[in-house]
């Protein structure tokens, strides 16, 4: 078995980590590294102590609210917010630090990213979304599509 290089090591986590996610539409997963470090993980779903959305139903699917509009109607929490909160919640700073995203970060978390202090952004799938892209690029995060040579 190959090493992975660190792009494949990070992504391949972020993928297992998108496993614990209990949204019904979108499994994400999230790892934000500084130095070749994990800091912190993050999946979608609801908030802690709440019932997931695979007790209650989809809030957006009973609403009948497309993909990539109206964020703010649903239960859960994006996986690049809760790698955020994570670290706020530990006490461990993020400045100048990557997220391997398993989905391209919409709008929401690219304020919230870039806030934070992320540096570099690398995703496996796009998600289309002109404002993050914009906000990111104006704020000089790297951004990098990484898919993996089978």
């Amino acid at each position: 078995m190959e090493r992975p290089d660190n792009d494949t090591y990070f992504m391949r986590m972020a993928e297992l980590v998108s496993s614990r996610s209990t949204c019904l539409r979108r499994a994400v997963g999230a790892v934000i590294v500084k130095d070749k470090r994990v800091l912190t993980t993050g999946y979608n779903g609801s908030p802690r102590g709440l019932k997931h959305c695979e007790e209650m139903g989809c809030v957006r699917d009973e609403l009948n609210i497309p993909s990539g509009t109206r964020h703010e109607l649903c239960r859960g929490v994006h996986a690049e917010q809760n790698a955020v909160i994570q670290a706020a919640y530990f006490g461990v700073s993020i400045n100048g630090s990557t997220l391997y995203c398993t989905t391209f970060p919409c709008s929401m978390c690219a304020k919230i990213l870039i806030n934070a202090g992320i540096s570099e952004i690398v995703y496996r799938i796009d998600y289309e979304d002109a404002l993050s892209k914009s906000l990111f690029k104006e704020a000089g995060v790297v951004m990098r599509s990484w898919s993996e040579d089978l």
